[in-house]
């Protein structure tokens, strides 16, 4: 049964004063406060805040609080970007690694290009919207202060573009929509396949309503149900078809900051390596300074990289290479002409790619990562090998979560 008490914050969302064996987790609170909890266990929810840290604001958005996608809207900017730093010098330190953390790069609101919005039946249509936080139930939204406005203002379109893929009862769509340059890339993912999939009537109503809300393509799974217009994006000199289901960066000023950053850091190579290159955000920009070799285990996502160097202007020839860096890492002695690595792994990290590295005679790594954690391994593996880690850009791309991406540059 729920327990109420009374405690006193210590950190963000958890606190240690003895009330339980060890520290109990109680979202949407800051450090300092004093709050009356319902707490089962070791997490808690706050029944009443009795009293408020300075830091608190007010959050700018009516779903906080039941919606999961923000938990930190409650928070000043000053200190919720100070604590996104330490997030990373807390990972870094771990490893025993210390370097130079730059101010955290703030990415603005209404800035987001990328939603993953989650489809339910409702009376008269469909529901659209986020998961409650700790609950598989929905929050249907009509706003959200994250997104660029133009997704915002979709949001009625796509809420009828969702409703032919409720057609199974067992089916839960997710839409991964990206605002592109030539208008919206819906990527549909949790229909019901074992019944026979989407019907062709759905697929028809699924297509008549993508037309209508004047869509660039609707695919479900990968596979084309509509499409009017390639999706495009311009990643530095190049505008690239992006595929179906790709990977991008969820905010453009994020990718802008990261970009200049490793540009920065790359100057003066004579060649360059972007590993984990996905359809090209960094390679483009570094082709500007040297000839790069791109390579990531995305078949469609190289196929479009090498098809945009062709009207990509004023850069240095690219090799692309479809390459498993995980299971198939470049080799040391396959690095002997690179003196300069941008990385960009998953959340996995790149660890066995790492290895390589240390064993070359790279001069230069520029790590791009959204997991500070694996980032903090592999760094220790470089550092082992002769790099120094010499200064970080946390990045606060996914805003007001606990999220951080960050930027580090190793030189020997």
């Amino acid at each position: 049964m729920a327990e109420l008490d009374e405690m006193t914050i210590t950190g963000v969302g958890a606190q240690g004063d003895g009330l339980a064996p060890g520290p109990v987790f109680v979202p949407l609170t800051l450090g300092g406060e004093q709050v009356r909890v319902r707490r089962e266990g070791s997490r808690a929810e706050m029944v009443d805040l009795v009293v408020a840290s300075p830091e608190r604001v007010a959050p700018p958005c009516p779903h906080f609080g039941t919606c999961g996608g923000c938990s930190l809207q409650h928070w000043q900017a000053e200190p919720y970007l100070t604590w996104k730093g330490d997030l990373v010098r807390t990972a870094l330190s771990h490893e025993h690694i210390e370097t130079e953390i730059l101010p955290t790069f703030a990415s603005p609101p209404g800035s987001r290009r990328r939603l993953a919005l989650h489809a339910r039946g409702g009376k008269g249509g469909a529901k659209l919207g986020f998961k409650e936080r700790r609950s598989w139930s929905l929050v249907e939204i009509d706003t959200c202060v994250i997104a660029d406005p133009r997704l915002v203002v979709a949001l009625p379109a796509l809420r009828r573009l969702a409703r032919p893929f409720l057609e199974h009862p067992k089916s839960a769509p997710t839409l991964h929509v990206t605002l592109t340059a030539t208008g919206l890339d819906v990527d549909v993912t949790g229909v019901e396949r074992k019944s026979g999939g989407l019907s062709a009537d759905a697929r028809m109503r699924a297509a008549e309503a993508a037309a209508a809300g004047d869509m660039a393509r609707v695919t479900l799974a990968g596979e084309v149900v509509y499409q009017a217009r390639q999706p495009m994006v311009r990643l530095g000199p190049a505008m690239v078809a992006l595929p179906p289901g790709s990977f991008l960066q969820a905010v453009p000023q994020a990718e802008a900051a990261m970009a200049a950053f490793a540009v920065e850091a790359a100057a003066g190579a004579r060649r360059i390596a972007d590993l984990y290159c996905g359809v090209g955000t960094f390679t483009f920009r570094l082709a500007a300074l040297a000839p790069v070799l791109a390579a990531d285990s995305a078949a469609p996502a190289v196929a479009v990289l090498r098809a945009a160097t062709a009207s990509a202007a004023g850069i240095k020839p690219i090799t692309v290479e479809a390459r498993d860096l995980s299971r198939r890492p470049y080799l040391s002695q396959d690095l002997a002409k690179i003196d300069t690595v941008v990385l960009d792994p998953p959340r996995a990290g790149a660890f066995e790619q790492c290895g390589e590295i240390g064993r070359s005679k790279v001069a230069k790594v520029i790590s791009i990562s959204c997991n500070p954690v694996t980032f903090a391994r592999d760094a220790k593996v470089l550092v082992e090998a002769g790099f120094t880690l010499e200064r970080v850009l946390p990045v606060d791309q996914f805003l007001w979560s606990p999220h951080v991406e960050l930027v580090g540059v190793f030189t020997r």
